[in-house]
């Protein structure tokens, strides 16, 4: 079971009051955003999403936005906040997320968040190390170092330069090797140095964590209808507007998001729109698999078996909130 934080500081005491903060975890499909409706009704609280591909604008339906008419008549922040050209980071996320708990905690409004991305809330409630920027120029040179030098070539330099970093990332996984290869180079000491050091918790909020873990099969059948309702709401029509839109498509992120890198195969390469749905459904059921497995390994979550959407999770996760925090939802304590 959670706990509240070990002590409340006293408002005489000069320290920030530590307050609740609830953050709801879960698979696409899962029902996060509903229930973060509801428990935004029942606490006044607004919601705060904390997803990598929910703060492009012009990237609605593919992502799962909720529609004005899912989100109750509840403030939503974090969405539509930067163009598809634009480069947005886990540190960008944490900097505009704590202006929106700043505003929420003067306003007296509880944050919900709505957790996609586990690299973002990590980023917001941890803190993230100093570690230096992307350089393209050494990423060139560490591309044509691989391919004179075979596949495995880079990870065995990074077992050199950072062991236990090359012992967590796989052989196969080109991404985060070039990254911590990266950081060893630039900031001339491992990886795993540079992210033990500067990092900066939150302050001034305890974190009440609420997963969601239906199971698989109604979970993958619930994915399979909502990317068919995706389709027939016009998802297809968006990717067409936004590839018209201006900027090349290949130097925009949220196109490779999925289901956008499926669809502007249709449209580019004329892909049979059913094959492109299969493939929409079969990715984002891999993906789900992968957040369940981020989620996991954060500590302090409370499971809950089943939908965010269901009037029976819904009830049991607002009791496990207020047993977690109950001088916190004392009558007054948030703005209704």
């Amino acid at each position: 079971m959670m706990q509240p934080p070990p002590q409340t500081p006293e408002k005489s005491s000069g320290a920030p009051l530590i307050e609740p903060l609830i953050a709801i975890l879960g698979p696409t499909a899962s029902g996060k955003s509903a229930l973060a409706v509801h428990l935004a009704h029942r606490f006044a609280g607004e919601v705060i999403a904390c997803d990598s591909a929910q703060v492009y604008r012009g990237f609605d339906i593919g992502t799962g936005k909720p529609t004005p008419a899912e989100r109750g008549g509840i403030a939503h922040h974090m969405l539509d906040v930067v163009g598809p050209g634009e480069l947005f980071t886990a540190g960008e996320y944490r900097l505009r997320a704590l202006d929106v708990l700043a505003d929420l905690r003067r306003r007296r409004r509880l944050p919900i968040f709505t957790v996609g991305t586990g690299l973002y809330l990590r980023a917001l409630l941890e803190g993230l190390a100093d570690a230096p920027a992307r350089s393209e120029a050494l990423r060139a040179r560490l591309a044509v170092s691989a391919t004179r030098r075979g596949g495995q070539h880079l990870h065995r330099l990074l077992r050199r330069l950072d062991p236990a970093a090359a012992a967590r990332i796989s052989p196969n996984d080109r991404q985060k090797i070039v990254r911590a290869l990266e950081v060893c180079l630039l900031a001339s000491k491992p990886m795993t140095a540079v992210l033990q050091d500067g990092r900066k918790p939150l302050p001034g909020y305890f974190p009440v964590k609420i997963g969601l873990h239906p199971p698989r099969a109604a979970l993958y059948a619930r994915i399979d209808r909502r990317v068919q309702t995706m389709l027939e709401r016009g998802w297809v029509r968006e990717v067409q507007a936004l590839l018209a839109g201006g900027a090349p498509p290949a130097a925009k992120k949220p196109f490779e998001f999925i289901g956008y890198r499926e669809l502007r195969a249709h449209l580019e390469q004329a892909t049979p729109l059913a094959e492109a749905g299969k493939a929409i459904a079969q990715a984002t059921r891999r993906y789900a698999k992968r957040q369940l497995t981020w989620f996991r390994k954060e500590a302090g979550v409370h499971w809950f078996p089943g939908f965010g959407d269901d009037p029976k999770i819904f009830a049991a996760v607002a009791v496990e909130i207020e047993k977690a925090c109950p001088e916190s939802f004392a009558p007054g304590k948030f703005s209704r």
